[in-house]
């Protein structure tokens, strides 16, 4: 299984565990909406459980961290060559500026609601 196809799954995974979660928390519409798998949410609300910290909507290595993925800089370099990196690997900040926004853009793609700006 791809590194993607981790980080994809274990959000997408997580959609009936936020919808009760949200079913004891907030009005019924808002439940409704969770049926389009809402990776802010989702993210949000594995952030609040996790409690501590996470900047997940900028950082690919709190990202993968929140969802218990291995986020060494070999995972993120492998994770970079798989959806197509062309720049230096080497550049470790550039590389993780591009990677949060090009999973964002993936997970969107892949049937995920994604905030524009998270993918900009």
């Amino acid at each position: 299984m791809s590194i993607f196809d981790r980080i994809k799954d274990s959000i997408f995974g997580k959609k009936e565990e936020v919808k009760a979660v949200q079913q004891t928390e907030a009005a019924p519409a808002a439940v409704a909406k969770i049926e389009e798998i809402d990776v802010e949410a989702i993210l949000t609300a594995l952030a609040a459980k996790a409690g501590h910290p996470s900047n997940w909507k900028t950082s690919i290595v709190d990202l993968m961290t929140l969802l218990g993925l291995d986020s060494s800089l070999a995972h993120r370099v492998d994770l970079a060559k798989e959806l197509g990196y062309t720049g230096d690997t080497k550049d470790t900040a550039t590389m993780n500026v591009w990677l949060i926004k090009q999973v964002m853009k993936k997970l969107a793609e892949n049937g995920g609601k994604v905030s524009p700006n998270l993918m900009q």
